[in-house]
C-alpha cells in the first residue's frame, strides 16, 4: 500500500496552478491513489467563509497582522476537518498552498514578523509538513499579464503592485533554497502543457513514483 501523502504547489498569481493541480488530481486517480484536491485559505465549509473574509475588497482594514490570522484560522480548520483525517486514513492530499504562502505573501510581501508565521504553523499544524512542494515559479511580468488577461472579480491580492509580487516571489525562492528536499521549482513560464509534464515529474521523482508509461 503506498503511504499517504501531502503535497502542496505554491507560486504567485498567473503561475498555472489550478490547471497544474487538475493534471496532477488525475495523474495520481489513474494510478488507484486516493486523493484529496484542495486549497487555502479554505478546504472546508467554514474554511472556504473565512477565505471570503479574507480577500474580500471591503471599506474596513485589515492590517497584515489580521490577514495573517486569519490565514492561520482558516488552516487550524482545514487541517483539523480535512488535511490530518485524510492522510491518518491513509489518503493522499493535494493543497493549492499552505504555509510557505503565509511566508510568501504575509511574510514576504506584507512584511509580517518571520518568527510571528513559525509560531503560529507550529501552533496550528505542528510537524505536519509537506512531503513535497511544486513551486511554479514565473516572473512577475509575464504571471499578472496572464492574470489580467483571465481577469473577472478582482480580489484584495490581485489590486496588489508588481513591487508586491516581486517580494512574493522573492520569498518563495528563498524557501525553495533553505529547503531543496521538499521543493521543487517548475520554470512556468513554458506552455501549459509543458509545464504540467514538468511538475508531474518533478513530483514522480520526489516521491519516488513509477512514470506511468514505464509501466
Amino acid at each position: 500500500m503506498t503511504p499517504a501523502r501531502f503535497i502542496t504547489l505554491e507560486g504567485i498569481e498567473g503561475a498555472g496552478k489550478t490547471t497544474v493541480a487538475d493534471r496532477i488530481t488525475q495523474s495520481l486517480r489513474a494510478r488507484g491513489i486516493t486523493l484529496h484536491a484542495t486549497r487555502e485559505p479554505g478546504g472546508t465549509k467554514v474554511a472556504e467563509r473565512i477565505r471570503a473574509l479574507v480577500l474580500d475588497r471591503g471599506e474596513e482594514l485589515i492590517s497584515p497582522t489580521a490577514e495573517t490570522l486569519l490565514m492561520f484560522g482558516a488552516r487550524q480548520v482545514h487541517v483539523d476537518n480535512l488535511i490530518r483525517p485524510a492522510l491518518a486514513r491513509g489518503e493522499w492530499v493535494l493543497c493549492d498552498r499552505f504555509t510557505d504562502a503565509t511566508h510568501a505573501y504575509q511574510g514576504g510581501g506584507r512584511g509580517v514578523d518571520r518568527e510571528l508565521i513559525e509560531r503560529l504553523a507550529r501552533a496550528v499544524h505542528g510537524d505536519l509538513a509537506p512531503d513535497c512542494t511544486l513551486l511554479l515559479d514565473v516572473p512577475v511580468r509575464v504571471g499578472l499579464e496572464r492574470m489580467q488577461a483571465r481577469r473577472g472579480a478582482i480580489d484584495r491580492f490581485e489590486v496588489e503592485s508588481a513591487q508586491f509580487f516581486d517580494r512574493v516571489r522573492n520569498r518563495y525562492l528563498e524557501l525553495a533554497r533553505t529547503s531543496p528536499q521538499r521543493f521543487r521549482i517548475i520554470d512556468a513560464t513554458q506552455n501549459l502543457e509543458d509545464v504540467c509534464n514538468a511538475a508531474l515529474a518533478a513530483l514522480e521523482d520526489a516521491l519516488g513514483l513509477v512514470p506511468v508509461g514505464a509501466r
